[in-house]
């Protein structure tokens, strides 16, 4: 059995529909399909999930919402009527919706989530209908019958234990089982949604539950690349790499799959496949437990920005017991998590994700740790990027560091930051986000244009 994730791209109208179609029918197998919001058509079209935020946005601020519920009706109705299906659907979708502006307000977060989940939703119940009306065995399943019970407000959306053995029953289903991603349900019966990337999530965690012989991740592109190649020329294909190793490009920026989606597949040993919904015959890029990585010690580069430096100094920080622990507590005061924390014997640098940030969150932390920790020096700094080298091989090959940083002294850039965990898959470099293009270009060229030459 394969469960099969479509994206955005692969169900943004009739003809993609159609494609979805054609590659669930050439593989008997291929016995659940999870499926995103409609996406982009081309370039400058709206995704139906943001046509959905500006729809509850004006619901929220009691404006009228005809216009912004009509074009989102309107792109289902014109992938309904080109793939010759009847008004039916269109009504149930309506139906929906007019349902789900009728919810409460109370709470405007689960409001933003029921509205931007029916997305999904929908876009399940179209692709469902498709298939039967073509002679597929298909049926919508809703993720509260299938029991996808998730974590209660106000902890992070996941899934709780229990969900996967709700799942597991749909491999004993005789039909093809179309599966909305993105959204579960709480134990109360509430909606909520995954983070950014959720389907992902939701194929991953339907892998496990039904035991999975591969979880195929189909999107727009043939394969995973060692480099951006919005940055990077014609950069190498990745045939072949790690869960842990997927799992941190993802992190640092790759958006073929979201990090979080790896880890329902992982737990479960369910290898994962990347492949093209514009070509599906192209092998794609398998993710598995473990790989030969005695050719390439580095799989990937990739970077990210949108990143912030806490940096406080302090003499004797080394010798002073709990102040790490107090300066965490102030972070978690203000609800803000940290990505790194490299340290010296009298200073140290939290590594943050910017989007958490306000300046009036800024100036309490500051004042924080100068106040309350006796920090001799205290600097928020923002505009950074993480450039992170990934690889199994990294951590058996001799040099490899130094190879990394004299690539990135040429480019005459200079390194904030480095920091390495113990598992040594990935090797991280915090820049400026200014250097940040050329250092990308610049360490792809050192590892990756030799082998190529």
């Amino acid at each position: 059995m394969k469960v099969c994730k479509f994206g955005g791209t692969s169900v943004a109208s009739a003809e993609q529909i159609k494609k979805v179609a054609d590659i669930i029918q050439a593989d008997p197998t291929r016995r659940i399909v999870v499926v995103s919001a409609p996406g982009k058509r081309f370039d400058g079209d709206e995704k139906v999930t943001d046509l959905l935020i500006s729809l509850a946005e004006a619901a929220l601020a009691d404006k009228d919402t005809k216009g912004p519920l009509d074009k989102v009706l309107n792109r289902y109705s014109q992938i309904a009527m080109d793939l010759g299906l009847g008004s039916e659907v269109v009504a149930i979708i309506a139906a929906d919706l007019s349902w789900r502006l009728a919810a409460s307000k109370a709470n405007p977060s689960l409001f933003y989530d029921q509205m931007k989940a029916s997305g999904e939703d929908n876009s399940a119940k179209l692709v469902s209908a498709y298939l039967s009306s073509i002679g597929l065995p298909a049926e919508y399943i809703n993720p509260l019958d299938g029991g996808m019970i998730v974590t209660s407000a106000p902890a992070r959306v996941q899934a709780l234990p229990e969900s996967l053995h709700n799942l597991s029953a749909l491999k004993d289903r005789k039909t093809i089982s179309v599966f909305p991603g993105f959204f579960g349900f709480t134990k109360d019966g509430e909606l909520r949604t995954f983070d950014r990337g959720g389907s992902d999530i939701t194929g991953s965690i339907l892998a496990a539950a039904v035991g999975a012989d591969l979880y195929e991740n189909f999107t727009d592109v043939d394969c995973v690349f060692a480099a951006n190649p919005k940055v990077v020329d014609n950069p190498a294909e990745i045939e072949e790499m790690t869960y842990r190793e997927m799992r941190e490009l993802s992190y640092a920026g790759f958006a073929v799959l979201h990090d979080e989606a790896l880890m329902p597949a992982f737990k479960a040993s369910v290898p994962v496949c990347i492949k093209n919904t514009n070509n599906p015959s192209a092998p794609g890029t398998m993710i598995v437990a473990e790989r030969d990585f005695s050719k390439r010690p580095v799989t990937g580069i990739s970077a990210d920005s949108g990143f912030s430096t806490l940096y406080v100094s302090k003499y004797l920080m080394n010798r002073e017991i709990g102040f790490g622990r107090k300066l965490l507590q102030i972070l978690e005061d203000e609800h803000i998590s940290y990505e790194h924390i490299p340290s010296g014997i009298d200073n140290l640098s939290v590594i943050l994700r910017s989007h958490q940030l306000t300046p009036e969150k800024e100036q309490r932390i500051v004042n924080r740790v100068k106040n309350e920790l006796h920090a001799d020096d205290v600097q928020l700094i923002s505009d950074f990027s993480m450039v992170v080298l990934v690889g199994e091989g990294m951590k058996y090959t001799t040099g490899l560091a130094a190879r990394a940083t004299l690539a990135i002294a040429r480019t005459g850039a200079n390194i904030e930051m480095i920091n390495q965990g113990s598992s040594e898959v990935s090797l991280v470099f915090g820049v400026l986000k200014q250097d940040e293009t050329k250092i990308l270009k610049e360490l792809y060229s050192e590892f990756f244009a030799p082998v190529l030459a």
